[in-house]
């Protein structure tokens, strides 16, 4: 039986045809990849590639060179077909490279390690020429990345090594040396501020260093605030207002624990008082002792915005380790600032709320609390001096 024609062309012509329409690319400036580019969108870097035949080269859809006219780009599913054009990659964005971020990432550990393995103490310029970087670009990107400027990370990393070799059990010389300061003198201008106290002091376990405390009541349970001279060492949560304190002085061992005047009730009361209404913020000076790597992951947490929370591997990804969440999960278990340091506000990346040092519905509390900025039912306090 013969195909009804119509028009001169048959049913099985005009199935090709569609096909062939169907198949038919839209003009770039219709593709919703083309918004992309225009939009320099870093998050499309490695999903597509384009090149421009006016200039030669193909670029990642972040590029910052000159926009191009979309008649003369062409889109490109993979790196692949990219080269397939014959043209050179472009030398701005550098599409044949890691991922921008990436490679920032990569830069700032191995401006790390440089610091680390040094047995003195680099320079900006050194650790940005090491890095092929000028010194603002470096910078800038090893602040975004770690969380802490290069010198700051060399400070908690020198601090961390002195700590470390004074309790092994080295004389203070040693200690100083092995650290890589390369004088006593400069050392002992930082060195309260790093141990918290004289290196003698805490060679002995903290002994004869004063802290003052005292002990609140919440909505939450028990709270209690500790702080040394250089300013809040603990803030603790819990049910048992004398188990605090118990952990208080296993925590620090050899101090001497003084109770809180009324000057100092005022300071918990300020904490008591965010921990009910988390909108009227903390500010309050930290005796930070930990690692260097503790002290990145705590000064990433602080960058959370209230409100806000993020997942272990976010945090691992943002001071440039992001194979290490479980690193960054013991990290926020060893946080002796409950709330000042919002370790609340990490959670599991399927959404779990996961662990809590001070425990899982004291966790939700807070988050509620910050996520609708509402106040809690009135707290009451109360001072413990001992």
């Amino acid at each position: 039986m013969a195909r009804r024609a119509f028009g001169g062309f048959n049913a099985a012509m005009f199935t090709t045809l569609a096909k062939n329409l169907k198949s038919e690319p839209l003009p770039v400036a219709d593709d919703p990849r083309w918004a992309r580019i225009v939009a320099r969108d870093k998050s499309a870097d490695g999903q597509f590639w384009y090149s421009v035949a006016t200039t030669g080269v193909y670029c990642r859809p972040s590029c910052p060179s000159r926009r191009a006219n979309p008649k003369n780009v062409q889109l490109h599913g993979t790196l692949a077909q990219a080269r397939a054009t014959g043209f050179r990659p472009c030398r701005r964005c550098n599409p044949d490279g890691p991922l921008l971020e990436a490679g920032n990432a990569a830069m700032a550990a191995a401006a790390c390690r440089r610091i680390e393995q040094s047995e003195e103490e680099l320079s900006l310029a050194e650790l940005a020429n090491a890095a092929g970087r000028s010194a603002g670009y470096f910078h800038r990107i090893f602040k975004a990345v770690i969380g802490l400027t290069p010198k700051d990370y060399a400070a908690a990393h020198r601090a961390a090594r002195v700590r470390q070799g004074l309790e092994d059990g080295a004389s203070v010389t040693t200690a100083i040396y092995d650290a890589g300061f390369n004088s006593s003198g400069r050392f002992y201008e930082k060195s309260t501020g790093m141990l918290g106290m004289t290196p003698t002091r805490y060679r002995a376990g903290g002994a004869h260093e004063e802290i003052r405390f005292a002990v609140g009541e919440t909505s939450l349970g028990a709270i209690l605030v500790a702080s040394s001279q250089k300013g809040v060492a603990s803030i603790l949560l819990g049910d048992d207002p004398d188990a605090l304190v118990r952990d208080l002085q296993d925590r620090f061992p050899r101090a001497r624990l003084i109770g809180g005047d009324r000057d100092y009730e005022a300071l918990v009361a300020r904490v008591v008082g965010f921990v009910e209404a988390p909108a009227l913020g903390l500010d309050l000076p930290l005796d930070v002792r930990g690692t260097a790597f503790q002290q990145r992951v705590w000064q990433a947490l602080r960058d959370i915005p209230a409100g806000r929370t993020v997942s272990y591997a976010e945090i691992a990804q943002r001071i440039g380790t992001p194979k290490a969440t479980r690193a960054i999960a013991a990290a926020c278990a060893a946080n002796n600032l409950a709330v000042a340091i919002p370790c609340h506000r990490v959670i599991r990346r399927d959404g779990a709320l996961s662990g809590y040092a001070w425990g899982a519905e004291r966790k939700r509390a807070l988050l509620e609390r910050e996520a609708d900025g509402s106040n809690a039912p009135g707290s009451a306090y109360r001072s413990a001096r001992r």
